[in-house]
C-alpha cells in the first residue's frame, strides 16, 4: 500500500528535518522539493537572472534538467547532472528560491517529477503547496509552523555552526519577507490544507514533533 504525507510549512519550520526522520521511520522515501527549487535557483544565479526578472525566469527554467536520485539512501538532486547537494544551502539560493517559485512555469516543470515519485511508492514530501496542490489527495497532511523569532533563531544556530557569518535581525526580516511572498503568491501560495493537521513547533523538542507526526500517520 503506498502512504503518502505531505508536510507544509513556513521558511525555517524544519520541513525537511522532520520529514527527513518521520521517512526513515516508516520505511519512506523522503523527497526535498525545496531542494528541487533551490536546484533552480542555483541554475538561475549560475545564468545571470535577476530573481525579480520573472519573464527571463520562465524563459531559462525550460533549460534545467533538474532530477532526484537515491544513493545509499540519501536523496541527490541533480542539476543538470551535477550533485548539487552542497551548493543549495546558502541564503542567497535561497531568497532566489523564494522569488522564482512563484513562476508557474518553474513550478509545473517540477510538480511533475514530484507527482511521479509519490504515484510509485510510498513518500513523505514538503514543501510549501505539497498538501494543496502537489499532492492533494496524500493520506496524511501536517502544516508544520513556529513563530517568526523561533525560526530565525533556528537558522541562526544552524549557519554559526557551518561557520558563516550571519545577522539574526537579517535573518527574521528576510524569513518575513519570505512568508509574505509564499503566503501572497497567485499560483499555489502557502496556505494550511483544510484537512491537513496544524503543528506548532516552537516550544516542541525535535523529539516532540516526530513523534507527533508518526502518531498522525499511524492513525
Amino acid at each position: 500500500m503506498i502512504n503518502t504525507i505531505a508536510i507544509d510549512g513556513p521558511a525555517g519550520a524544519g520541513k525537511s528535518t522532520i520529514a527527513r526522520r518521520v521517512a526513515k521511520k516508516l520505511n519512506a522515501i523522503y523527497v526535498d522539493t525545496g531542494a528541487m527549487y533551490r536546484a533552480m535557483a542555483l541554475f538561475l544565479i549560475r545564468n545571470g537572472v535577476a530573481r525579480d526578472d520573472q519573464e527571463m525566469i520562465g524563459v531559462k527554467c525550460e533549460e534545467a534538467e533538474i532530477s532526484i536520485q537515491f544513493k545509499d539512501g540519501e536523496q541527490q538532486v541533480l542539476l543538470n547532472g551535477e550533485n548539487v547537494n552542497g551548493l543549495i544551502r546558502t541564503e542567497e539560493v535561497g531568497n532566489m528560491a523564494s522569488m522564482s517559485s512563484t513562476n508557474p512555469k518553474v513550478r509545473q516543470k517540477l510538480v511533475e517529477l514530484q507527482r511521479k515519485l509519490a504515484e510509485s511508492t510510498s513518500v513523505v514530501m514538503d514543501g510549501r503547496d505539497i498538501g494543496t496542490y502537489v499532492l492533494p489527495n496524500a493520506s496524511h497532511k501536517i502544516y508544520l509552523t513556529a513563530s517568526v523569532e523561533v525560526r530565525a533563531r533556528r537558522r541562526y544556530e544552524e549557519l554559526l555552526a557551518k561557520g558563516e557569518q550571519c545577522d539574526l535581525q537579517q535573518i527574521a526580516a528576510d524569513i518575513k519577507e519570505r512568508d509574505e511572498r509564499d503566503m501572497n503568491r497567485e499560483f499555489a501560495p502557502l496556505k494550511q490544507a483544510e484537512d491537513a493537521v496544524l503543528v506548532d513547533s516552537s516550544e516542541m523538542s525535535l523529539e516532540e514533533v516526530e513523534d507527533k507526526i508518526l502518531s498522525i500517520a499511524e492513525q
